[in-house]
């Protein structure tokens, strides 16, 4: 390892920014070179060589329809990414790194030797691509180009400036791509992230950790219904308590951006709340495992009827065992129907619930009101009353 390969380890060392890397096909060198100076534990959360093509589907999820390519590369980083924020202790900056690669090796080969090296955080990918001259170089030293190049990219990604030379030759040129994007919300809408955090104050965080009690909504208003429910959840558990919007609805097209500002202004200075582009309560459990979900009567009804699971019984059972593997449970309030409290003694619950579902009893949380109630008055009503519910705390 020569001085400005150890110097800019050291750099990527001294960092708040950790990293999970995904090397495939090449670039095994920079492994040795990040791993080989002191303090590698400060930005390392996770190694992979998915080397064999059934290793490479197993980490991203899916057959590419090629595995050396730009879209796998990011595929690859993105996935890498994803492993680094379920790694992660606490909310530090977090960056997935992949590279996958064809070079030399002991059979002539008809196609380009290249690689494609991507990175992938909260806010932006960007991918290196180089196609290199076939002949000029050994394999060993095709890697150490690649594994320059990773270096490089990562500097890059943890905001350091100095990187090394790659080593190329006149004939050979990196071919960067990506994008990013100016805000969370945008990233949420387009599938960049999981998830936004919005604090109270309107801070806006990407994929931050939260495992307490998460009352989930259209909040189209927000009223007192929610903040009480919120308020008796988070007291009966003795755990911090969020609302949770989901850009996607089962039902009914994606939230734009726009409607979704126009829906966090109800929260500023009153409740922390985490945007999501998920609609169920599986995919929710996800991100936030370990969670509470608090929910209405008519909510749970659905959880535990098949035909919300395409008439399957056996799909029905699937999620709730996942939700219990994923160490999920739902408090549930109770609903005036008919003149009569339903509760949870009034439904047939399936074996596969487990402990996942509490009742809330009637005399900690009772409220009739609705939004659908609230949006059906008159327009004058509506306005007065959504200000004054919302101020609620």
């Amino acid at each position: 390892m020569d001085n400005n390969i150890r110097e800019i380890v050291a750099a990527l060392h001294s960092t708040e920014n950790m990293t999970s890397l995904a090397i495939a096909g090449a670039g095994t060198r920079a492994i040795g070179w990040i791993l080989g100076v002191a303090g590698a534990s400060r930005t390392v959360l996770d190694i992979q060589v998915p080397y064999a093509s059934s290793a490479m589907i197993q980490y991203i999820g899916a057959e590419p329809g090629q595995f050396v390519s730009e879209t796998t590369s990011c595929a690859l980083a993105r996935a890498a990414y994803r492993k680094a924020i379920r790694l992660r202790v606490g909310d530090m900056p977090v960056v997935g790194l992949s590279c996958t690669a064809t070079i030399a090796t002991d059979r002539p080969k008809r196609g380009e030797h290249r690689c494609h090296v991507s990175t992938y955080d909260s806010t932006s990918w960007n991918t290196a691509t180089l196609t290199l001259t076939k002949g000029l170089r050994t394999r060993d030293d095709e890697d150490d180009v690649v594994s320059r190049i990773i270096l490089n990219a990562l500097a890059e990604s943890f905001g350091l400036d100095d990187r090394v030379a790659p080593g190329l030759s006149t004939d050979e040129e990196i071919i960067p791509t990506g994008g990013r994007f100016g805000d969370p919300l945008e990233a949420l809408a387009a599938g960049h992230i999981g998830h936004v955090l919005v604090l109270a104050d309107g801070t806006r965080s990407a994929d931050a950790a939260f495992s307490g009690v998460i009352l989930s909504g259209s909040f189209n208003p927000l009223h007192r219904g929610h903040n009480r429910l919120l308020r008796v959840a988070s007291r009966i558990l003795g755990k911090p308590g969020i609302f949770e919007l989901s850009i996607s609805n089962v039902d009914k097209p994606d939230l734009a951006v726009s409607e979704v500002s126009r829906r966090l202004k109800q929260f500023y200075d009153k409740s922390d709340i985490a945007v999501t582009r998920v609609p169920t309560f599986v995919e929710k459990a996800r991100l936030f495992p370990g969670a509470t979900f608090v929910i209405g009567f008519d909510t749970m009804t659905r959880l535990v009827d098949p035909k919300y699971y395409g008439g399957s019984e056996n799909r029905m059972n699937s999620a709730l065992s996942e939700l219990q593997d994923l160490n999920s449970g739902f408090l549930i309030a109770g609903r005036v129907i008919d003149g009569v409290f339903n509760t949870l003694d009034d439904l047939p619950l399936p074996t596969a619930c487990g402990q996942l579902f509490t009742q809330i009893p009637e005399s900690e949380f009772r409220d009739d009101i609705s939004s659908t109630q609230i949006r059906n008055e008159q327009p004058y009503t509506y306005r007065s009353r959504f200000t004054n519910l919302a101020n609620e705390k």
